[in-house]
């Protein structure tokens, strides 16, 4: 396998309008993947179709968004990362006035594949930060850019459940891409040029990753684990928006505000780091898949409740299972990042490959959950998941033995 170059380390810190701006962008690119589901009760009725199909919208955006990490990330290694963010930001903007301009589900459910594959300009943008930053302010760097993009997924929901209730959903993409297009310009117009790290031919580059994979076992499992607790949280939030307009018969800006909980999620990053640098990220993802699957199940007992007293369980269901998911996620980094420090981007891309495979096959079997057995079919498959992931976390071996075992 050809050498990979590191180019010089940064030795001037990163003013604080740039790291803000490299996590506006971050956050801005990755919440284009989250517009559509608190919208998905109103698309139903605007474009006259069922659950089935309008379920598809988060499921291909998500299986974009797989792909363009699996196709398209090892190319910051090969190009200049600053030329790359822009042609994204550009197609993003593209793909999200086609959503705005959709005359029916066909042509949304292509923007929506497009949307995804295009919003992978964040993945860009997180190692591009960290390229950026001398090492001494690495750390503070990229956790400060990860945060953006938290929240870009947290208030993503929020602000399209209000804009598409009281505005319209062509209107909520039709913002969307006034923002990424205002966020690529500033970018495009501050970031300096990323020489390539390496002269490896893009064939290569995706060969690199096969052998990666081969290779550790840690990785695949944290793989396995983090993908089927995604299989729960994008079933759970690709199906919310429609159970709460059928059964509570709330509009768009409630079930958005639900995303709030997601806040628990921006909070668990820092202290999951906290907890895996004291005792080690293993025994922090058996807890965090612990707690999501417990989150999850406890959505069995709704039907014993009255209606508000429902809604507030689903909330602090959210929050939990939230918290849980991303304590293991941010663990799971640690676990892939101490495999080989310099396929970092890699490691994390394949990781990140099986965490949107997961999300789209969440999307798709959460609705037909939802079409044949209700909410209780979402939960049970909500709580599989989560147990599933549990087992797998159970069942690896302790992280400082696994850091060093191959296949």
């Amino acid at each position: 396998m050809t050498a990979i170059h590191t180019p010089l380390t940064a030795e001037k810190p990163v003013a604080p309008r740039h790291v803000l701006m490299l996590a506006t962008g971050a956050g801005f690119s990755v919440a284009s993947i989250y517009y559509s589901q608190p919208m998905l009760g109103i698309l139903i009725a605007d474009l006259h179709t069922r659950i089935g199909l309008v379920g598809l919208i988060p499921t291909l955006t998500q299986i974009g968004y797989a792909l363009g990490i699996l196709l398209l990330a090892p190319l910051g290694d090969r190009h200049d990362r600053r030329g790359i963010i822009a042609i994204k930001g550009l197609l993003l903007t593209l793909a999200l006035l086609l959503s705005a301009v959709s005359g029916g589900i066909t042509m949304l459910l292509v923007a929506s594949l497009a949307i995804g594959i295009t919003a992978t300009m964040a993945q860009d943008i997180v190692p591009a930060s960290a390229a950026l930053s001398p090492a001494a302010q690495r750390g503070k760097t990229v956790g400060t850019v990860m945060t953006g993009l938290l929240l870009g997924i947290l208030l993503s929901r929020v602000l399209s459940g209000i804009v598409a209730e009281y505005f319209g959903w062509r209107v909520m993409f039709g913002v969307a891409a006034a923002m990424v297009m205002a966020i690529t310009l500033i970018l495009w117009r501050s970031l300096p040029a990323m020489p390539a790290s390496t002269r490896m031919s893009y064939p290569a580059l995706l060969g690199s990753m096969y052998h990666l994979w081969k290779k550790y076992r840690p990785l695949r499992r944290a793989t396995l684990a983090q993908a089927l607790l995604s299989v729960g949280f994008s079933a759970f939030w690709s199906t919310l928006a429609v159970m709460l307009h059928d059964v509570y018969h709330t509009g768009s800006a409630v079930a958005g505000a639900f995303g709030l909980a997601g806040a628990a999620g921006a909070l668990a990053a820092p202290l999951a780091g906290t907890l895996a640098d004291r005792h080690g990220p293993a025994i922090v993802t058996r807890i965090g898949t612990a707690l999501a699957t417990l989150s999850f199940a406890a959505m069995f007992l709704l039907p014993l409740l009255s209606p508000a007293a429902q809604l507030a369980l689903i909330v602090v269901s959210a929050i939990g299972f939230d918290f849980g998911v991303q304590s293991t996620l941010v663990s799971h980094q640690s676990i892939i990042f101490s495999l080989e420090p310099a396929a970092r981007s890699r490691l994390n891309a394949l990781m990140f490959t099986g965490v949107f495979i997961g999300m789209a096959v969440g999307s798709a079997l959460g609705s037909l959950a939802l079409e044949w057995a209700g909410w209780q079919g979402v939960v049970a498959l909500l709580t599989l998941a989560g147990a599933g992931s549990f087992i797998v976390r159970l069942l690896s071996p302790d992280t400082a033995q696994a850091a060093h075992a191959a296949a």
